[in-house]
């Protein structure tokens, strides 16, 4: 009988290794002797001219072997490519001058990393101080300090789109509502901080790179680029553990070309491996994000029309993969909502913050804050609950694949009843009824509700739509969101899998195994998988990593169809030794078998063996041994049309979120009573390691909600560089948290898999947002920007009170 394993809660293999203090981690590696430690010399100034370095102190010192400088890396490397028309020329270090504070200026190398960071003291900088800018807005303005002066002005991409008729929809509606919203700059604090270790060999002008770097692969080429090296003499080898990344371990790649540069003048390998305050100070961080956005509703709650600007901070520099923080969510700008008609203003302004990057649902919370927030303010415009304006607008069953109005496919869903199913959980109308009563005490009870569509395995095309149709014209079309893997059987029947996915935690290796096991027919924890990644062994495209959810819709698909080429070979040499049609067998517990006559059956083992140990007696033109890689990707992930129309990812699920909040009018502490979350992404393949994904995503999002940002004060200095200032939820600030699975399986993947684990990243943070709009509405007010700080909230309260005071003494 048929054993399924796909979609079992099999433990995780990865965690016997972990749990036992056998994983293996970037600072664990030594793979070369005589590998020295590199140390970076920071900027204190947010934005200043760099007039002269003297180094020569630092090099006497004892144990130093040398230091590098911005001269350098101008000699050594070309600026790194950007996917905008703007001429920002960003290198590994500063060069002319600083743009932020904690941008590095020198590298120290010695024989330990103390050494290294003593001789930092020796250098002496002498800098010019200049102006700083860190707000969105005022960045923007003519007179705003230029930190680039070849691009003339702070703006590094902008761009407008127009779908439908939305000037007909605004012309026609009953009420426009409109306002501006505030999202923060905030980031993720994995375990193990950025670490890289270079080693330059000048024989073949070859440099091989170990990292924690997780993808998009596509910067690899970036990394060619900027060194002037050849793509195969760049070696990139991940370690098969990486410590947590939530995104931000994309942004290490400045400084795998930095220390490859140091590597190559030093003339010895080289490690460096990130602090904490380094990272929180200088390695990356989502956008912060002002929204300007318009509804056009109709009387019985119809939204027909939305109008939105949206400006994201890029920081000092935009680099690669930026603009993808404003583009990403592109196709699903309008969420879960039947609206046709949009008009869209993207701008990426450069501030005198640190630069930004990819971090858990890129772009996905900072769109989903004000269209969640507007839908619940044209709520309270018309009188009406929350709760019935969503539902008039959410897509129904029978309409997917949905095509919205800029160009997402939103592959399957049933958005209504999953909301329902939510409304269900959380009581809603009983949690009314007692929100009343509350009020009537005194007390501010809330309740919240959000519904947004959760993009994965982002299509390499949407990046493009940075660009004009004409300039897109002018190269390659981009598209496409390939992953690869390789299935082995090695002649004593050891079956190996190779992936590329470069995991940080999800439990990719379990999750490859149960697939190879139910394709091959045996234990899933006899299935070995290769999880490191070695640009020059491993089967990898430009879209290779982890990243947008991608491994669930993409990364098994690759490693389904490289399982089904194995099985093929083998059914094809068991129909040769039977004797019988291929279409008449079965593999199931370490053999083929006939389907009608079981007994008639050839062991997996001597199958394996005739390809390894008797290849004359395979099936003609069959080639020996058995070794099958399988690239795989979504046919519908399109380069963008001359209409700026784009599927930019492959699948796309659903979340629904009901919280309860009591807000403190003392103190301003905001307590989830209860956060109900229900997701669609399709089929499940591991539940077990699914709600723990989900878990993650949701307190990445309470943490941007209630507690994290990277804050700057106005002269750009930064205030938030260890975790006492930055502060992020701990295992006591965890509400109580049930989560609902609801199924609709995706038809473009063979195993009906969508992406999960950025679902709640994204809604979080504003449906918690609508509860505490929601348990303050009786103070009139209005909650636009977060995190939802006790001390932001009771000086909303106080400022409604003093209002209300002076109302009173006018009347």
């Amino acid at each position: 009988m048929k054993q399924n394993r796909i979609g079992q809660p099999m433990s995780r293999v990865e965690d016997a290794r972990l749990t036992s203090g056998q994983g293996t981690y970037i600072d664990d590696l030594n793979p070369l002797p005589n590998i020295h430690h590199a140390a970076i010399l920071r900027s204190p100034y947010p934005h200043a001219r760099i007039k002269s370095i003297r180094t020569e102190k630092a090099q006497q010192m004892p144990g130093v072997k040398g230091v590098v400088t911005g001269q350098d890396i101008v000699e050594m490397t070309k600026p790194f490519p950007v996917g905008v028309t703007a001429p920002v020329k960003y290198y590994s270090l500063a060069v002319d001058k600083v743009r932020f504070v904690g941008e590095p200026v020198a590298v120290v190398v010695a024989k330990n990393r103390y050494l290294a960071e003593d001789a930092l003291d020796a250098i002496e900088v002498e800098y010019e101080p200049l102006p700083a800018v860190v707000d969105i807005e005022k960045a923007m303005e003519p007179e705003a300090p230029i930190l680039h002066e070849e691009v003339e002005s702070n703006i590094a991409n902008h761009r407008t789109f127009h779908y439908g008729d939305v000037n007909k929809a605004f012309m026609e509606a009953d009420f426009v509502i409109k306002h501006k919203f505030f999202f923060p700059k905030y980031s993720a604090t994995p375990v193990e901080t950025y670490g890289v270790i270079a080693h330059y060999e000048a024989c073949g002008n070859n440099l091989t790179i170990w990292s924690n770097f997780h993808g998009p692969f596509t910067l690899q080429s970036v990394m060619a680029a900027a060194l002037q090296i050849p793509s195969n003499h760049l070696r990139i080898i991940i370690p098969k553990d990486v410590g947590g990344s939530y995104g931000i371990k994309s942004g290490v790649f400045p400084y795998m070309v930095l220390m490859g540069v140091v590597s190559k003048k030093i003339g010895l390998p080289v490690k460096w491996i990130e602090d904490r305050q380094e990272h929180l100070m200088a390695s990356s961080s989502g956008t912060d994000r002002v929204t300007w956005i318009e509804a056009a509703v109709q009387k019985d709650g119809t939204v027909t029309g939305l109008k939105m600007k949206m400006v994201d901070n890029v920081g000092a520099y935009i680099r690669a993969p930026e603009p993808a923080c404003l583009y990403r969510t592109h196709s699903n700008t309008t969420g879960p909502y039947r609206i046709q008609n949009l008009a869209m203003e993207t701008v990426a302004v450069m501030t005198n913050k640190s630069p930004t990057g990819l971090i858990r649902g890129y772009g996905g919370p900072q769109l989903y804050f004000p269209l969640e927030r507007i839908m619940h303010m044209i709520a309270d415009k018309l009188d009406m609950d929350p709760a019935e304006v969503i539902r008039r607008n959410l897509i129904r069953a029978e309409e997917f694949p949905y095509k919205t109005a800029s160009g997402g496919i939103y592959d399957s869903g049933d958005y209504l009843t999953a909301f329902e199913k939510a409304l269900e959980m959380v009581d809603y109308q009983g949690f009314r009824e007692r929100q009343e009563k509350a009020h009537q005490e005194g007390k501010y009870l809330g309740i919240g509700l959000a519904c947004i569509v959760e993009p994965s395995g982002s299509n390499m095309g949407y990046i493009t739509v940075a660009l004009t149709p004409e300039e897109r014209a002018k190269s390659l079309p981009k598209s496409g969101c390939a992953e690869g893997a390789t299935v082995s059987i090695d002649p004593m029947g050891g079956i190996s899998v190779r992936i590329s996915t470069v995991p940080t935690g999800q439990g990719h290796e379990t999750v490859a195994a149960q697939i190879v096991g139910e394709v091959l027919g045996v234990d899933p924890r006899s299935v070995k998988v290769i999880a490191e990644m070695d640009t020059l062994t491993s089967p990898w495209s430009v879209a290779s990593g982890s990243y947008s959810s991608r491994f669930a819709p993409i990364g098994s698909s690759a490693v389904y169809h490289a399982a089904l080429k194995v099985r093929q070979k083998l059914l094809e040499i068991a129909a040769d030794q039977l004797k019988e049609s291929i279409d008449n067998l079965d593999i199931e517990s370490g053999k083929v078998f006939v389907r009608n006559n079981p007994e008639k059956q050839v062991s997996l083992k001597r199958l394996i063996g005739s390809a390894h140990w008797n290849p004359q007696g395979l099936p003609d033109g069959m080639e020996p041994g058995i070794h099958e890689t399988a690239f795989y990707t979504i046919p519908t992930a399109l380069p963008p049309d001359e209409n700026d129309l784009v599927n930019g990812s492959a699948t796309y699920g659903f979340v629904a979120d009901a919280v309860t909040v009591e807000v403190d009018p003392d103190t301003g502490e905001v307590k989830i009573l209860d956060y109900i979350t229900v997701h669609d992404a399709g089929k499940l393949l591991n539940p077990l390691i699914v709600d723990g994904q989900i878990m993650g995503g949701l307190v990445h999002g309470l943490g941007g909600a209630l507690y994290e940002e990277l804050a700057y004060d106005s002269n750009g200095q930064f205030l938030t560089g260890s975790f006492m200032d930055y502060l992020c939820p701990t295992a006591t600030e965890i509400p109580p948290v049930t989560i609902k699975h609801f199924s609709t399986p995706s038809p473009l993947t063979p195993l009906g898999a969508k992406g999960l684990g950025e679902g709640n990243t994204m809604s979080a943070p504003v449906v918690i947002a609508n509860a505490v709009a929601d348990a303050l509405s009786p103070l009139g007010i209005t909650i636009d920007s977060l995190p939802l700080s006790p001390n932001r909230i009771w000086s909303l309260i106080q400022e409604a009170h003093n209002q209300k005071q002076l109302k009173e003494e006018l009347v």
